[in-house]
């Protein structure tokens, strides 16, 4: 499956996608939508540093609130560097800004494991008050460890995620994290973060406010199922999130067997490989303690030359 719809909202607001050169139409308040600014992936008649600066042109950008990065020019050839740089230029006329996603695309502007990514960590720097962050793409993607005293949710969607950027998430100290979503991918794509790599998040250490947790979309969902029997941090969650990724029998009987998650609102499995008699017990022992579990998606293992094979939902 690839991905085939952008953003609907960022920090709770609706998106409204910036006018293209030459438009009309009335613009909304600033603090109102959700911007999204973004030029043609493969032929366009301004770069995306062309449109932002008309952007801050047109709007009063001091109530602007939340801000999303669809696709720049040639994406799946350039990273976005010179975006990066432009929004770290202004933001000293964004000072309400508190939500920020970069790469909004969908596959008829790039595949999201053909869009190229870069280091992503100066936006963190500039702006202490964000809230809410967010990229897709993993080519390239960049991210040391950062300090943020504000952060309350961090996305990053890919179709393979290094281990090197799983490493320097994991070392980051992020004191106001409430959410952390993870889209691991296929070995295909560039995933290679092993459960080890992932040990930092499943101490919860560095994350005291934790309560969302998805690491998903992942061909060693598994693996990460049996770490997370056992994980510390598992205990004060609210919602996790397994979906996306090859998870069977194995992983789903270690949720069952190791401590309760009985006091979660919500365990998210759909797309799975998990058969009918353990998704029955999930149900039975998770359900019927008010847990919300979605099993929806059932997969089914491809043959390939007697080898079962299993895949992720989204790839390339």
């Amino acid at each position: 499956m690839t991905v085939n719809h952008y953003l609907q909202e960022l920090y709770g607001l609706p998106v409204y996608r910036f006018p293209e050169p030459g438009a009309t139409e009335e613009l909304p308040d600033p603090d109102s939508v959700a911007w999204r600014i973004s030029v043609g992936s493969y032929e366009s008649s301004e770069s995306w540093e062309e449109a932002f600066a008309r952007f801050t042109a047109s709007v009063d950008t001091t109530g602007v609130r939340a801000l999303i990065v669809g696709s720049w020019s040639d994406a799946y050839e350039s990273d976005p560097e010179p975006v990066v740089s432009a929004l770290v230029a202004a933001r000293h006329r964004l000072p309400g800004l508190r939500a920020l996603f970069i790469g909004d695309m969908t596959f008829t502007d790039c595949e999201i494991s053909w869009i190229n990514q870069g280091l992503l960590t100066p936006l963190l720097d500039a702006f202490p008050e964000l809230e809410e962050f967010g990229s897709r793409g993993g080519n390239g993607l960049d991210f040391p460890a950062v300090r943020h005293e504000r952060l309350r949710s961090l996305r990053i969607e890919t179709g393979g995620l290094g281990a090197d950027v799983v490493r320097g998430i994991g070392a980051s100290d992020l004191p106001a994290l409430e959410s952390l979503d993870l889209w691991l991918g296929s070995d295909g794509y560039g995933a290679d973060a092993t459960v080890a790599d992932l040990a930092p998040v499943l101490t919860g250490s560095r994350l005291p406010r934790l309560r969302h947790l998805a690491l998903r979309n992942s061909v060693i969902q598994d693996e990460i199922a049996v770490a997370l029997a056992g994980a510390p941090v598992v205990a004060r969650l609210e919602s996790l999130d397994l979906s996306m990724g090859t998870l069977g029998d194995e992983g789903a009987q270690a949720l069952l067997e190791g401590q309760p998650l009985t006091h979660l609102k919500k365990l998210d499995l759909h797309h799975h490989f998990v058969s009918e008699p353990v998704r029955e017990r999930l149900l039975a022992t998770l359900g019927a303690a008010g847990v919300e579990v979605d099993l929806s998606e059932v997969e089914e293992a491809e043959d390939w030359d007697d080898i079962e094979h299993r895949y992720v939902a989204v790839a390339e």
